[in-house]
């Protein structure tokens, strides 16, 4: 089914090259209208705290998708007290558009792999479709294993469709993606090296981390 929005969530800390091209790729697959990037304010996986205030992680994934047609900025997580659950955003967003137009979450097989462990995981295939974006040398497809236990029962595999069904009509599916070995982590490390990070992200994000002062270890975050 054409059209639809997909929610493509994260730290962004920052937002890459690696991040927007993986998006286009799904967008494009997919006919989607739209891909939001969701910049987490308080991401409840990870481990300690974004070294950027979400503020100016907004900002940066603000500056990266600019004009992009087809890319949006959307700050639900931000103006949302307390941990940022995707499944409350996915609510919002069903809240916002209805049960009619098709919503599909982009995550990376990183993430999906701790998925278990996120709030109402299984609620969540009731929302959207998932969309898991998969690049070499990770699996280039989805076994029933790697669903949740909690959800196992609601999906059939579909041989035509290569993706897994759930009981709602939703649907669990791989997408592969250009491998582009660009790391936010990587990034941060070059810039408190005083290293380039030139066309690893957009020149927008990288004259903003400089203006910022974003990264570097003798100021700290601001």
């Amino acid at each position: 089914m054409p059209g639809g929005i997909g929610i493509f969530g994260g730290t962004f800390d920052p937002i890459h090259l690696g991040h927007l091209r993986g998006a286009e790729e799904v967008r494009e697959a997919l006919g989607l209208d739209e891909v939001r990037f969701v910049p987490a304010a308080a991401p409840p996986h990870r481990r300690g705290t974004p070294l950027a205030p979400a503020n100016h992680r907004y900002r940066m994934v603000e500056l990266a998708v600019g004009d992009v047609p087809g890319f949006r900025c959307w700050d639900v997580e931000l103006a949302r007290p307390g941990p940022s659950y995707s499944v409350d955003t996915l609510r919002a967003l069903r809240a916002e558009v209805g049960t009619a137009v098709r919503v599909a979450f982009v995550l990376g097989f990183d993430a999906f792999r701790d998925f278990e462990t996120w709030k109402e995981h299984a609620t969540l295939f009731t929302l959207c479709d998932v969309i898991v974006m998969t690049r070499p040398p990770w699996p280039q497809e989805l076994s029933l294993d790697d669903i949740p236990l909690a959800a196992r029962q609601a999906f059939r595999y579909d041989s035509i469709s290569g993706a897994f069904l759930h009981e709602s009509g939703h649907v669990l599916s791989l997408q592969r993606i250009t491998s582009l070995d660009i790391s936010a982590t990587a990034i941060r490390a070059r810039v408190a090296a005083n290293r380039s990070i030139r066309f690893l992200v957009p020149c927008a994000v990288e004259h903003y981390i400089a203006e910022q002062r974003l990264y570097r270890q003798e100021d700290g975050a601001r």
